[in-house]
């Protein structure tokens, strides 16, 4: 290889034995940095605007030539000419590994020679994601640890979590660096309790990373959460009357799906099979009567656990007053008002009529005390009246 770079020094100074004109002082090489994706092909370009024949040369980091105008220097199939001109020298890397990365210069043999640098950035692709750490099934309550992993990206990857397309932000993450190859091994852990919410959820992690052209590589995982049966009991009847019936359905969700429920009546066995029938996890009663009054309990079982609700049944009379009449409590509290504001109207007027009743009589007796006969104390009472508002008596 030296002999060759020899051989191209020889070469130019043949094409060009006197000393350069100043012309030559404008003529410079021009390049640009590449960035290339593993596996895919790199374009080395190297311009001249002002050329006066001279000579172009292309050589990889470790200062081995690859082209010389348009010969080939080293035997690497990978590499090919693309152009080559006074002006121009162009070539390309077709299946670039991490290895090529590095420095490439671009010569111009002037005198002295001139040469620009053109820096070649090979991108490690993300392996595609992996999700461990889940076994099936876990139980409600559970903390669950997962964990997604990715090698070989260069620059190092970035690792997304979501649940059900909710991203999750309280994540652990970790690089470690491959100093043999230069790429980085990732991974992310994503740590919380299991929930009944979460029981056919999609989570999914992500990875991005600037060689996957906007298309990061995702890995999912759909959980499958356990728990103990949630119970509840609808009736068919807001108001249930003698001689009607009723159906009490007792709805339970769990996972594994519930066993057949299991009815009672204030804490024993139904009193009336032939009345209260039980059909799955319905619970029908026929011509009810004050006697089915009490407290009707639904249990529900799976291997988790167990769980029950209660409906209280109160069978009313149909000829008493019914749920649809008036507000009987509203009304009795307006009768109560009526009745108390009478009262008090009773006692105030019976107060007023007996202190007035009093003053009456005692100006009545003391116009008598010295009257001879009842026309003369009456006459004598009538004098009095002018004074009788000092001397009232009062009467309670």
């Amino acid at each position: 290889m030296f002999s060759f770079f020899f051989f191209s020094l020889l070469f130019s100074s043949f094409l060009h034995p006197f000393p350069p004109s100043s012309g030559s002082q404008g003529q410079f090489p021009l390049t640009q940095n590449v960035t290339v994706v593993e596996g895919g092909t790199a374009n080395l370009t190297c311009r001249v605007d002002q050329n006066d024949n001279t000579s172009l040369q292309w050589s990889n980091p470790a200062q081995q030539t690859l082209y010389f105008d348009d010969k080939k220097a080293l035997r690497d199939n990978r590499i090919e000419l693309v152009r080559a001109s006074w002006h121009e020298l162009s070539i390309s890397v077709s299946d670039v590994s991490l290895s090529d990365e590095g420095q490439y210069t671009c010569s111009l043999f002037t005198m002295p020679v001139k040469t620009s640098k053109a820096f070649l950035t090979v991108l490690g692709v993300p392996e595609k994601p992996q999700i461990t750490g889940f076994t099936s099934p876990v139980m409600e309550g559970e903390r669950m640890q997962l964990t997604c992993k990715t090698s070989g990206s260069k620059p190092a990857a970035d690792i997304r979590w979501f649940k059900n397309d909710k991203e999750v932000k309280d994540v652990k993450s970790l690089k470690e660096e491959d100093t043999v190859r230069k790429t980085f091994t990732v991974s992310s852990t994503l740590d919380f309790l299991a929930d009944r919410s979460d029981d056919g959820a999609v989570v999914s992690c992500r990875v991005d990373h600037e060689s996957l052209n906007s298309t990061p590589q995702i890995a999912m995982q759909v959980l499958e959460i356990h728990y103990t049966p949630l119970v509840k009991i609808i009736s068919s009847n807001s108001w249930p009357e003698e001689g009607q019936s009723i159906v009490l359905t007792c709805e339970s969700k769990g996972k594994p799906l519930p066993e057949p429920v299991l009815w009672t009546k204030d804490g024993g066995e139904l009193p009336d099979p032939e009345r209260m029938v039980v059909n799955g996890r319905v619970l029908s009663i026929s011509f009810l009567n004050k006697t089915d009054n009490g407290t009707y309990r639904c249990e529900a079982k799976n291997p988790i656990g167990r769980n029950s609700t209660e409906y209280v049944l109160i069978v009313h009379d149909p000829n008493g007053l019914t749920q649809t009449g008036p507000d009987h409590a509203l009304i009795g509290g307006i009768v109560a008002v009526v009745v108390f504001v009478t009262l008090c109207s009773i006692i105030l007027l019976g107060r007023y009529l007996a202190r007035h009743k009093g003053t009456y009589l005692t100006n009545e007796a003391k116009g008598a005390e010295d009257a001879p006969d009842a026309d003369t104390a009456i006459i004598n009472a009538e004098g009095s009246q002018v004074n009788a508002e000092e001397k009232k008596e009062y009467f309670i």
